[in-house]
């Protein structure tokens, strides 16, 4: 007898809001074989609906999908564009799909990770005005991020030795203190705590990572990572949440209410989302 097969992976894919592109994008991005189990979540239905009615249709689906999860019955989750003030009608109050889902995973602390074939970025802080920025980046969150990365890199993506950099938050990396001292009071310490190179600035850290000489980037800030991944890879990066017990991807696009229905929609990211999923459920 030959060896015996191994299981294909087994993906919870939720619809996202139905009144947005994900079951359009879902649909699209299934049309061509995946070598995989899936199980949709959610609904297709897109008009009609209150706000608070599709968040709540959404919102019940990334608690369905997480279930699946946490009980062994899927390997990885797959989770559609959700619209954030529909959530919060629906009493879903949380800043974004990544905390609502460290929660259902027993408020574990996860960081936000963008990844393109050629770049992967880690958000330190997320969805914050950028007045707040500087006063909520520490020493230790950035270096909590690091090293839930350096767990991802090596458990999920199979990287024994991450090489890990760390971007400056002001121009320069601060030029000694000219432009802010946050670079060397805050970001140093961190880099140098994780083993990273930087704070490098953020003009040419994005550069030598996709040079190859970095396996992730952690970002102090949302658009500063946001933009190098969208430059890297616009319409094919894949949101990807580190630290959870269970593989979770999503596209890096919203729920595009303007072009519902016209048949437009890019499913290139939703693509990209199922096959990193597929190819890190496999790996770990």
């Amino acid at each position: 007898m030959g060896p015996r097969p191994a299981a294909r992976p087994r993906l919870a894919v939720t619809m996202g809001d139905p009144r947005g592109i994900g079951p359009e994008v879902v649909g699209k991005a299934l049309g061509a074989p995946l070598d995989a189990d899936i199980t949709l979540v959610g609904s297709a239905h897109q008009s009609g609906l209150s706000e608070a009615a599709a968040g709540r249709i959404s919102g019940q689906a990334i608690e369905e999908a997480a279930r699946l999860a946490l009980d062994g019955k899927v390997d990885a989750i797959v989770t559609g564009p959700v619209h954030k003030q529909a959530l919060h009608a629906a009493g879903y109050r949380y800043p974004g799909v990544t905390e609502f889902l460290a929660h259902l995973a027993g408020d574990v602390p996860v960081a936000m990770m963008l990844a393109t074939d050629t770049l992967r970025v880690v958000l330190v802080t997320t969805h914050l005005p950028l007045r707040d920025v500087a006063a909520t980046l520490t020493t230790d969150r950035i270096v909590q991020a690091g090293r839930i990365t350096a767990e991802a890199l090596r458990r999920w993506w199979g990287i024994a030795a991450p090489r890990l950099a760390v971007c400056a938050l002001n121009p320069h990396a601060g030029e000694g203190g000219l432009f802010g001292d946050e670079d060397d009071r805050v970001l140093r310490p961190a880099a140098v705590t994780l083993g990273a190179a930087g704070p490098l600035p953020a003009d040419t850290v994005f550069v030598k990572a996709l040079r190859g000489e970095f396996d992730a980037v952690l970002a102090p800030y949302h658009d500063v990572g946001m933009t190098a991944v969208k430059v890297a890879g616009f319409g094919s990066g894949v949101n990807v949440t580190l630290g959870l017990p269970f593989i979770r991807t999503a596209p890096d696009h919203g729920t595009a209410f303007d072009i519902v229905g016209t048949g437009k929609a890019d499913a290139r990211s939703m693509r990209a989302a199922l096959d990193l999923a597929v190819r890190l459920a496999v790996r770990r």
